[in-house]
């Protein structure tokens, strides 16, 4: 197996320092020594084998059960060494063979009807909320920040991220607005009490409603927030303003109409939605099989294509697309580094296994971002195409109004939520 596993990475690992030790004391060296070395080591003979069936699903698997570990360098190095060293021509026969079975499954068998929705919801952030406290931002923004400047720490991005879509969504005062996805209120609460708006936030998450509706009850703007359990495809009434953040990567392809369906149903007639959503750069595929087994069931990250196609059919204009590159990059490099600095805390809560598992995952995720080119799009959409203004000056002027009304939500003296 040793053999054959060499010869697999001697195909892809073409730039680089790295070496793999067996758990027979041989070792085989990978790449043209440049860079720092990067040693990864094998600590059962199964490893190799179990690597070979299936490299992207026992990639993570070994190193989160501690089959694989690192002795120079972190999993982080070793993930982008893989990603860095693009493949020439046709890839690996068995990663082909597997790729091509995974894009045929997911458009077979990805269907996130309501149950399954909220079980795979529940599977990711029904967790002890006390992890989320150690790595996100005072906010609990669990999605990419802005970052307006590249000297902004992670709670100033966030902010910028709330600003930037508010003034995209043109809120004003009064106006109803519904969050597909409201995670622990901060969006909604931020609509309601920097624009005045009524907010009602949906989610399938009862930690996260639990917390979100805490946070309501305590906040200036109380009288015009509320919070849900309920699915989207069951919401009723009529919306001035949708948005969804972080959301639409849940839904699954099997759902894309549905979804652009039910917001153009909810939206009235002068209505604006906006959904920020993870989107591929290369066209549909399948998720990576380690992240929907232990990380997020039932999710999928689209093409701009299929976000696109799945509007064209519902009667709604596509009124504005921004694409965010780099920013998750950056998001997640944060996660990543205030996670690893509180891992021993998150070790207290779980285990030393899901420690490993969340490391690998934040990193994982950081590099698709920053070496696979896996972006964020901001798609604005209308029930009428002359509602939103025809340039895009309006976004900066509004997002200067804010600026100054949220000018002290950052002051050291607020506390962080959660903590």
């Amino acid at each position: 197996m040793q053999t054959l596993l060499t010869a697999l990475v001697s195909q892809i690992v073409k730039r680089g320092d790295l070496t793999l030790r067996f758990a027979d004391g041989g070792q085989q060296k990978f790449g043209d020594g440049t860079g720092e070395p990067i040693i990864a080591r094998f600590t059962d003979a199964r490893g190799p084998l179990d690597l070979l069936r299936d490299p992207e699903l026992a990639f993570g698997e070994l190193y989160m059960d501690g089959r694989l570990v690192m002795d120079e360098g972190a999993i982080f190095d070793l993930i982008k060494i893989v990603l860095s060293n693009p493949v020439r021509g046709e890839p690996p026969r068995l990663l082909s063979v597997l790729r091509w079975a995974r894009d045929i499954a997911t458009f077979t068998f990805l269907r996130n009807e309501r149950s399954r929705a909220r079980a795979n919801v529940a599977h990711h952030y029904d967790l002890d909320g006390r992890i989320y406290g150690l790595f996100l931002d005072r906010d609990r923004q669990y999605s990419c920040a802005y970052f307006e400047r590249p000297d902004m720490d992670l709670d100033e991005a966030q902010l910028a991220k709330k600003r930037h879509i508010a003034a995209k969504l043109l809120v004003d005062p009064a106006h109803r607005v519904l969050d597909i996805g409201s995670g622990w209120g901060g969006l909604a609460l931020y609509l309601a009490h920097y624009c005045g708006a009524n907010v009602t936030g949906v989610t399938l998450s009862e930690e996260q409603l639990a917390m979100a509706n805490m946070r309501a009850q305590n906040a200036a703007c109380a009288d015009r927030v509320q919070f849900r359990l309920q699915d989207y495809r069951d919401m009723q009434g009529a919306f001035d303003r949708v948005v969804s953040v972080g959301m639409f990567e849940h839904v699954g392809p099997a759902h894309f109409e549905t979804y652009f369906r039910r917001i153009a149903q909810l939206l009235t007639e002068d209505g604006v939605a906006l959904v920020h959503t993870i989107g591929r750069p290369d066209g549909p595929g399948a998720t990576n099989p380690w992240i929907s087994k232990y990380i997020f069931p039932g999710g999928y990250i689209p093409s701009l294509s299929e976000i696109s196609t799945a509007i064209e059919k519902t009667g709604l204009f596509i009124t504005d697309i921004e694409v965010l590159r780099m920013h998750y990059a950056e998001t997640l490099k944060a996660w990543r580094e205030r996670f690893m600095a509180r891992r021993d805390e998150a070790r207290a809560l779980y285990d030393e296994r899901f420690c490993r598992m969340w490391e690998f995952y934040l990193s994982i995720c950081e590099l698709t971002f920053r070496v696979e080119g896996e972006c964020v799009y901001q798609v604005q959409v209308a029930r009428r195409h002359d509602i939103v203004p025809i340039t895009r000056s309006y976004i900066a002027e509004r997002e200067a109004r804010l600026r100054v009304r949220d000018a002290g939500e950052l002051a050291p003296a607020q506390a962080a939520a959660g903590e």
